[in-house]
């Protein structure tokens, strides 16, 4: 006889089995229906906290009701109907059996605070991950009419999750994640960051007393190995107060290496015979672009952290900060560049622990608005 399959059977296999929070949730549960006098122990976490609506209109409504008198309430099932009726008011498919199965999966309903604990580091662990992958969806966004501050405020805003996570889970030092570091990004299309920071390049070499004005500009902003290096020989030439032109930058270049990788000469000394603009622009143009992949790349380190289930909230905390000071690096800079404060976004008091173009005529046209 065939086997007539059950609804749904031949997807079961589709369908990834709980994470252990899943289990941890239904162990505080069961707990607290088992002995609602256990709320009173249970700190740190709230009905936001648990990973399924059902989990988290079940707790809240554990915590709003009155609790029972314990004597009735080993006698009958009143309370727990009513904490039924309750949650279905926000998950309606709550039902007695599955009531029925959260009192038999918990192995000890005095270990509550045990699993509200677990519970509360699983949900810090999302909410740094949320926070990290808004940071990076902000750097991706071109609608942004202000990409800078805009960034800026979400870095912000990821930094007070860490905070908050770390005033209910004090860092311990030393402690890093062991995640490794996701692989570079793959950039988009960056032609006009090269022509940006070859008329940079250009122009400093022929207004090289400009290049102390840009200061705050690092060779490490800029995209390629070559731009950075020929950065390095204009400051450097300009620090010792040599002769700055096309032909003294090409062999400062060739006495640190950078033809080795096969640059050729005429096409250097091609690259640094068009000035256009001003220096400060294409620098600050260039910092901002450096400002902007610093944020990705920090959102998605910490992105990666949190997307760890083995890390513990200790090392997200002191992962995460690590990583954020390279933001704060380059954001100091550009104040520095821009002579202005970028608004920040207030942090708000950590939560305590309660109970419940390629051409010429291009070139010219980005050196037109360079200069207005």
């Amino acid at each position: 006889m065939l086997h007539a399959p059950e609804p749904d059977e031949d997807d079961l296999d589709a369908i990834a089995p709980p994470q252990p929070v899943f289990h941890v949730e239904q162990a505080l549960l069961g707990a607290l229906l088992l002995d609602p006098r256990r709320l009173g122990d249970v700190t740190g976490i709230a009905a936001d906290s648990f990973s399924t609506a059902a989990h988290a209109a079940l707790f809240a409504a554990i915590s709003t009701l009155p609790p029972p008198d314990p004597a009735e309430h080993a006698k009958n099932t009143k309370w727990l109907d009513r904490v039924l009726a309750t949650g279905r008011g926000q998950a309606r498919g709550l039902t007695a059996s599955y009531l029925h199965t959260l009192v038999q999966v918990c192995p000890w309903p005095r270990h509550a605070p045990a699993y509200a604990r677990m519970v509360e580091a699983e949900h810090a662990r999302r909410r740094l991950q949320t926070a990290a992958e808004r940071l990076v969806q902000t750097v991706h966004d071109a609608s942004l009419p202000h990409p800078v501050q805009t960034v800026l405020a979400e870095a912000d805003a990821l930094a007070a999750v860490v905070d908050d996570i770390a005033s209910r889970f004090p860092p311990r030092a030393g402690v890093l994640p062991r995640t490794p570091a996701p692989p570079p990004a793959i950039a988009p299309d960056h032609t006009e960051a090269v022509e940006e920071e070859q008329l940079l390049l250009a122009t400093a070499t022929g207004h090289p007393a400009d290049i102390d004005s840009v200061r705050w500009l690092l060779p490490g902003d800029l995209t390629l190995p070559l731009h950075a290096g020929l950065w390095q020989c204009l400051t450097t030439l300009a620090r010792r107060r040599e002769p700055v032109d096309p032909v003294t930058v090409l062999w400062e270049a060739q006495q640190r290496g950078l033809l080795d990788d096969g640059s050729e000469p005429g096409e250097v000394l091609r690259l640094l015979a068009e000035p256009a603009g001003s220096v400060e622009h294409w620098g600050e143009r260039a910092l901002q672009r450096s400002l902007l992949a610093t944020a990705d790349h920090t959102g998605r380190l910490i992105e990666a952290y949190a997307g760890d289930p083995a890390n513990t909230p200790f090392q997200l905390v002191v992962g995460a900060r690590r990583s954020l000071a390279d933001i704060g690096a380059v954001r100091t800079r550009w104040q520095h560049a821009t002579g202005t404060v970028p608004p920040q976004r207030p942090r708000p008091a950590p939560t305590t622990r309660a109970g419940p173009p390629t051409t010429t005529a291009a070139h010219t046209a980005r050196a037109a608005r360079a200069t207005r």
